[in-house]
């Protein structure tokens, strides 16, 4: 199946949970992103059917597509940079609006955030169970955090015990909702990906509303 086949097919199909009682997040003044490809996005403006956009062309008026890859793409909305990835949407709501995120379940059954840290790029998984944003080592040394002058500490892991140093993030984004410093912790072993956790989790609204999930920021 080509490309722009399967994305109208998706697009068919998320219309069809909607007129059959899942809510549809995608309201007016919202822009999502349901393919992605090398230098062009996918996108559906408004709730209307997907058009395809090239790196640097408008998308509205006061939206322009500014990067696109195989897993995010960047607007840039009223002069402010957002980094979304398939399934999620971004805001177009006056200056003042709360911020929020949409999320769309995988097929393995989970929440995936594709964000920034301090700048840079991270994929997280959403995870309600962990008390901060965790990272693996790795993650850490290629974001610039020396987490060896955190606070030191013990977790336990499947393979037994595992060195964590409790940071603090500069910043941390996820759609248009961005946070200034979130604790974090920093796993030496044991942790094969990034978790969104509390530390971030809490200072948002979190709502499911079938295979999306909604993050509005409180403060």
């Amino acid at each position: 199946m080509r490309p722009l086949a399967l994305v109208n097919r998706l697009f068919l199909l998320a219309s069809i949970s909607c007129i059959s009682g899942v809510s549809c997040l995608a309201q007016a003044s919202d822009i999502g992103v349901v393919g992605l490809f090398p230098g062009k996005a996918v996108l559906v403006i408004d709730g209307s059917g997907p058009k395809t956009f090239s790196v640097g062309s408008k998308v509205t008026d006061d939206v322009k597509l500014v990067e696109a890859n195989g897993s995010t793409a960047t607007l840039e909305v009223k002069g402010k940079r957002q980094v979304i990835g398939i399934g999620e949407y971004v805001s177009r709501s006056a200056p003042g609006a709360t911020s929020s995120v949409t999320l769309k379940v995988n097929p393995q059954g989970h929440f995936v955030a594709q964000g920034q840290i301090n700048g840079a790029m991270m994929t997280m998984l959403v995870d309600t169970g962990a008390t901060m944003i965790a990272l693996p080592a790795s993650d850490a040394v290629r974001l610039g955090i020396d987490y060896k002058k955190g606070q030191m500490g013990i977790v336990n892991t499947a393979n037994g015990p595992a060195p964590v140093y409790r940071v603090k993030l500069n910043t941390v984004k996820i759609g248009d909702i961005e946070m200034n410093q979130v604790d974090a912790l920093v796993q030496e072993t044991g942790l094969p990906f990034a978790l969104l956790g509390m530390s971030f989790l809490n200072r948002t609204e979190m709502r499911r509303e079938g295979e999306m999930m909604v993050l509005t920021k409180r403060f």
